[in-house]
């Protein structure tokens, strides 16, 4: 889907062009450049996506700075361009999920949006629909654990427009704005794909790290739509209220407040993305056969394991980047049936998205930060 030759981003006589952000290396703010750039063209199975909000996700920060090298230790609040092991990533351009990541190319994990041009017959019913973008592709089919992902792997929503295959477009019938809509994919994805391979069920009692952000917020509500008991990790009385008002029938602090406040053995599952200093708390509180399932480790990768607590209550560990086939489905079944709400802190036009990535390393929000393209530029 993406052509890596570094003047693909060069207009040329008869080019028809959009704005969009480019990030054209691992580094600081000075990487992304909104620039004219040429509308994709779509090619068979593919259709265009005219963009109506893009959400803004911690991996598209992290990709930038290189932070999924495993060269780099540190949780990604610590993090700055002038850092000796994102200079050595940036360098070495091993930054990536698993392969070289392919700058210049446009990120943008979220897309709201509207087709606007399709390449097959089959798919003429898909003009001038609202749709959402599946953003984790499988594309090795579902019996296979290989996956790609839009704005990781090849172009994304920070941009006019995007091109993307039809299989991975799913119109959704709802009273929600552009950018509440714009939150959904990559967090709500996510936390799915977490409480659906967790197996949540009814009277469960799940314990959900990074309670006040994107894939915490979801999360809460999706384990309260499968009937559990849902406990959010959180602190300060703003964030405190926005994790009650998503749904959580308690909410407690960080480290050991975790244990002092729940208690040994008294959760069943722990969703989390998170990790760092939290991750010996949260083994502890899980119960007997519990399960902990985790899509991310913001808070630093490398965690403290006591391994009796592993093998001696019996505990499953699951890792989850690939989402299984019913996620996102689901999800948009859920939005349809009025069972989730989004969780929208704040919009930026496209060009601010420097502002907006700034704002969002600072953490005082709750909930998804949404870019939205102007259209009449």
């Amino acid at each position: 889907m993406i052509n890596n030759k570094k003047d693909r981003f060069e207009i040329k006589e008869g080019d028809k062009t959009m704005k969009a952000v480019v990030t054209v290396g691992n580094g600081g703010y000075d990487q992304l450049v909104y620039k004219d750039v040429p509308i994709p063209s779509i090619d068979e199975g593919e259709v265009l996506v005219k963009v109506l909000a893009a959400g803004v996700n911690n991996t598209e920060i992290n990709t930038r700075l290189g932070w999924y090298s495993s060269k780099v230790t540190t949780s990604t609040d610590n993090l700055t361009a002038t850092d000796e092991e994102l200079a050595e990533v940036a360098s070495e351009g091993d930054g990536g999920w698993s392969e070289a990541t392919p700058f210049p190319f446009i990120q943008g994990t979220d897309c709201c949006g509207e087709v606007v041009e399709v390449k097959d017959e089959k798919n003429k019913g898909l003009m001038g629909k609202r749709v959402l973008i599946r953003s984790c592709i499988r594309n090795e089919g579902y019996d296979s654990m290989e996956n790609i992902w839009m704005a990781s792997d090849f172009d994304g929503a920070f941009a006019q427009y995007v091109k993307i295959e039809a299989t991975e477009v799913f119109p959704v019938d709802c009273d929600w704005t552009d950018a509440e809509l714009g939150t959904i994919p990559c967090a709500y994805g996510t936390a799915e794909n977490m409480v659906n391979r967790a197996g949540v069920k009814k009277g469960d009692r799940v314990l959900v790290a990074g309670a006040s952000g994107g894939v915490g917020s979801a999360a809460i509500q999706l384990a309260k739509r499968r009937g559990a008991y849902v406990i959010g990790i959180a602190r300060g009385d703003f964030k405190i209220e926005q994790v009650k008002s998503y749904g959580a029938d308690e909410v407690v602090g960080y480290g050991n407040e975790i244990l002092e406040a729940l208690g040994e053995k008294s959760v069943d599952i722990v969703i989390d993305n998170v990790a760092g200093p939290n991750f010996p708390y949260m083994l502890k509180v899980l119960k007997r056969g519990g399960k902990f399932v985790s899509s991310g480790a913001i808070a630093g990768p490398i965690v403290e394991m006591d391994m009796r607590d592993f093998y001696l209550k019996d505990l499953t560990l699951i890792g989850c980047t690939g989402w299984d086939e019913p996620v996102f489905p689901n999800v948009i079944s859920a939005i349809e049936k009025g069972e989730i709400k989004p969780a929208l802190a704040k919009s930026f036009p496209l060009e601010d998205i420097v502002e907006a990535q700034k704002e969002f390393g600072l953490k005082k929000h709750v909930g998804k930060f949404v870019l939205i393209p102007n259209h009449n530029a």
